[in-house]
């Protein structure tokens, strides 16, 4: 057997030619070879790998299939072009999802119970009894397949990619697997769910003012609170504690964490609040645009202000104060902050 020269693109370029001959001895050794040899990838090599890994994806059994694609997204988060691996990511990616589904479905159909966990293994032969093989390997591999799609959802191109009915169907899928297993995967959860372009208006209900606002690169709504009070206290708009300029920036693009205070209680149109835990998609949409009310915060509250994906550039664009007029308008959308108990 001749192998292609050593190395990881020599690897890429055995796995490519024997998934596409269906030669199963031969690609199971480059798939070996593949993973031996990425660590020392130049960057050429991983430049040229991903694309080509992930254009035969779908090839590819499922098993070593995720495996793939996890390096598919280890390249893309070394420099390769994200947008020409993605749609084969986002095509196993919603295989796995539906896979997982359907071993959710026969999983509750013989006899329930706590769902499996996944080892760096294979499902076990009583798994693969109770639900098909196909099924486990995709409850088995949803880990491996939520690494390699955020990685690819970082980049912007990528998730205006996913368009809204591939979207909704991917959380629908997600949600539905995640409510079976009683198994959280919040990465993808959150990747799935950001906004990018996304018209904002916000009231400061202690001044009366209003503004209208974009976003766009949002992982979660620490990152929107700490850019809201750049953009509203930091701009001198509205009184409060403002961030300093190394807590902006690590929430727009700068890799690190910094310690910030809470400027805000962000709350919705109805009075409820708005926890920072969740994502800007939580904000409710009002007359097409989504309405969030600033509040005074109600108590002190820190945390390492950063972003939730290290590798997605994120911002809060303050487009214009609105006038008097249109302000009140949109608070007559607005109801008092409830109470919190409990």
């Amino acid at each position: 057997m001749i192998f292609s020269k050593a190395g990881f693109g020599g690897a890429v370029a055995d796995f490519e030619a024997a998934v596409v001959a269906q030669d199963a001895k031969r690609s199971g050794k480059a798939f070996v070879r593949l993973q031996e040899t990425f660590g020392q990838a130049k960057e050429a090599e991983r430049l040229d790998g991903g694309p080509r890994l992930a254009a035969v994806l779908a090839q590819v059994p499922p098993g070593p299939r995720a495996v793939v694609a996890v390096l598919v997204g280890a390249c893309v988060e070394r420099g390769a072009d994200a947008e020409r691996c993605a749609p084969g990511v986002r095509a196993g990616l919603r295989a796995a999802l539906e896979a997982a589904a359907a071993f959710a479905e026969a999983w509750a159909a013989t006899g329930g119970g706590p769902f499996p966990v996944p080892d760096a293994g294979e499902p076990g032969e009583e798994t693969v009894e109770r639900t098909g093989l196909d099924a486990a390997v995709g409850w088995w591999t949803l880990r491996q397949w939520e690494m390699a799609a955020v990685a690819l959802l970082n980049h912007r191109a990528v998730r205006a990619g996913v368009g809204g009915g591939d979207r909704g169907e991917l959380l629908r899928l997600l949600t539905g697997v995640e409510a079976a297993s009683g198994q959280e995967f919040r990465s993808l959860g959150h990747a799935l769910q950001v906004l990018d372009d996304e018209p904002l208006v916000a009231l400061h209900r202690t001044s009366g003012t209003g503004y209208a606002l974009r976003f766009f690169g949002i992982g979660d709504n620490f990152q929107l609170h700490t850019l809201l009070a750049d953009a509203l206290i930091g701009g001198g708009h509205v009184a409060g504690h403002a961030p300093s300029p190394q807590e902006v920036a690590v929430c727009r693009e700068t890799p690190g964490q910094v310690d910030t205070v809470g400027s805000f209680d962000l709350t919705a149109p109805d009075g409820g609040r708005l926890w920072n835990e969740g994502a800007p998609a939580d904000i409710p949409v009002v007359d097409g645009v989504r309405l969030l009310v600033l509040d005074e915060p109600s108590y002190r509250r820190s945390w390492p202000a950063g972003r939730f994906f290290p590798g997605m550039r994120g911002d809060v664009i303050l487009e214009r104060a609105l006038g008097p007029e249109e302000t009140e308008r949109w608070f007559a959308h607005v109801s008092p902050a409830k109470e919190l108990t409990g």
